[in-house]
């Protein structure tokens, strides 16, 4: 049974901005720390930050022979299988560090060419250099290590979206990036079937099939060591009868050099620090979120006519304010995703018409999204989206309290969402004066404008990127 079935969200993975786990099982995706690398929103650095904290003092400590210390930070790698992600089969077993595989892996550590020739720079480089590590073992370790910020994710996803919490449960350790320790307190977690669950970003997951030893060997070590050759005329050099191109095959270099394990690795990285680098920076190029439904065969067609036919068939009000509200977090993950993340309630106020405020967190690398910022001059690290269900127009006050939630430290670009605007010349030239006068940007966007994204199915975000561009150069030109 998934989180979104257990709790009848009604949303499907394109929705949520989490992973909807089963949770009696494992799903066979892994934390990649260069989908974490990649992006630089403050999101994002407050993951890299703590997840290089430790890797960092980790090797420190190692490379200056306190073995006892590095034990005792390995010791916190426990099993974990609180976010049901991984290599497990049917019940989720937890294919975790674990207390016996912690000291294997400080034995591996303390061992490896690689820590004593000093090559390894971050926590990716275990997954080439280090025996016993890939991508399972690793996205074990950084859930261990980023346990905070996973404590922190789920209780924000869960308050968006109503999930019940248990108060004052123990969250076991994570590594505080400012100490340099671990810790562990009591606070409110998503308790099910008496286990405790951790929410994972979809931004943040996939196969990690990039960044393996095997793809580094293969295609920058041995390509490397071709051109070497060649250019070194070795008796390995070859040349082709028609064109007399001289060549090299990986497959004689491999019998004439030691065993390419990665120890050998270790030693060439160390010659060479240029092609790891080379290949840590193609990976970072390559490696990209997974589409926004996961695993799941869903036909993103049908859902956009579902959200759609949803959509025509609120009515407008505050009695239903909470449902419109609610399929609107839903239809702008859809949309958003992966520009914005980590949708968060900001606010939920009754002064006669229900108010519920959602920031999401820029992550964007191009798009509308990183125009803005950078051609517009106006930041927006988080973008504010609010959603009212009147039947009438969107006036000043509306405007306002959307303004209310700018500073240049959180942004200054908003969006309101409203079922229709009867005078929208109007609220476009009230924006206009916002904006004029340093307030910010606010965007309204309409049952209309959505349904119109709605109709493009895949290109349905590209859509919206479009309507906003749109807006906002009338906006801006006044």
């Amino acid at each position: 049974m998934k989180i979104s079935e257990k709790f009848k969200l009604n949303k499907t993975q394109f929705e949520l901005d989490f992973v909807d786990i089963d949770i009696e099982k494992d799903m066979p995706l892994f934390i990649d720390s260069n989908l974490i690398r990649k992006y630089d929103s403050e999101f994002s650095s407050r993951f890299v930050n703590t997840m290089d904290s430790f890797f960092t003092y980790l090797i420190n400590t190692l490379s200056n022979g306190l073995n006892d210390k590095a034990m005792y930070l390995c010791s916190h790698l426990s099993e974990i299988n609180e976010t049901h992600l991984g290599l497990s089969r049917d019940i989720s077993q937890g294919k975790g560090v674990g207390p016996i595989s912690a000291e294997k892996i400080f034995d591996g550590l303390k061992n490896s060419q690689a820590i004593k020739v000093g090559v390894l720079k971050n926590i990716e480089d275990l997954r080439v250099l280090v025996h016993g590590f890939d991508k399972d073992m690793l996205s074990d370790m950084l859930t261990n290590i980023l346990k905070r910020h996973l404590l922190e994710y789920t209780i924000i996803q869960c308050q968006l979206h109503n999930i019940p919490l248990t108060q004052d449960v123990q969250s076991g350790y994570y590594w505080n990036e400012k100490k340099y320790q671990w810790e562990s307190e009591y606070m409110p977690r998503l308790i099910i079937n008496n286990k405790p669950i951790l929410l994972v970003p979809k931004r943040i997951v996939n196969y990690c099939n990039e960044g393996s030893m095997g793809k580094y060997r293969q295609h920058f070590v041995l390509n490397f060591l071709q051109d070497e050759n060649i250019k070194n005329k070795t008796p390995l050099v070859q040349q082709r009868k028609k064109t007399k191109e001289l060549f090299v095959t990986k497959k004689d270099i491999i019998e004439n050099e030691p065993t390419m394990d990665k120890d050998y690795l270790s030693n060439f990285t160390l010659k060479h620090p240029e092609i790891l680098e080379k290949f840590k920076n193609e990976n970072l190029i390559k490696v990209k979120p997974l589409d926004g439904n996961i695993l799941e065969s869903i036909n993103i067609h049908d859902i956009c006519n579902i959200l759609s036919n949803e959509l025509n068939n609120i009515p407008y009000g505050s009695e239903n304010a909470s449902n419109f509200h609610n399929l609107m977090i839903g239809i702008f993950e859809l949309l958003l995703y992966p520009n914005l993340i980590n949708p968060k309630k900001e606010a939920e106020i009754n002064e006669g018409r229900k108010r519920i405020d959602i920031c999401f967190t820029n992550d964007s690398q191009n798009g509308f999204f990183t125009y803005i910022p950078d051609k517009v001059n106006i930041p927006c690290p988080l973008v504010f989206i609010e959603s009212k269900n009147y039947s009438g127009d969107v006036k000043n006050p509306e405007l306002d309290q959307l303004i209310g939630r700018f500073s240049t430290r959180r942004g200054k670009l908003g969006i309101l969402s409203c079922r229709k605007i009867d005078n929208e010349k109007l609220f476009i030239s009230r924006c206009v004066d916002n904006f004029k006068d340093d307030n910010g940007l606010i965007i309204p966007l309409t049952d209309k404008d959505i349904q119109r994204c709605l109709k493009q199915g895949q290109n349905c975000g590209k859509e919206l990127e479009s309507i906003l561009y749109e807006k906002s150069q009338i906006i801006i030109k006044g």
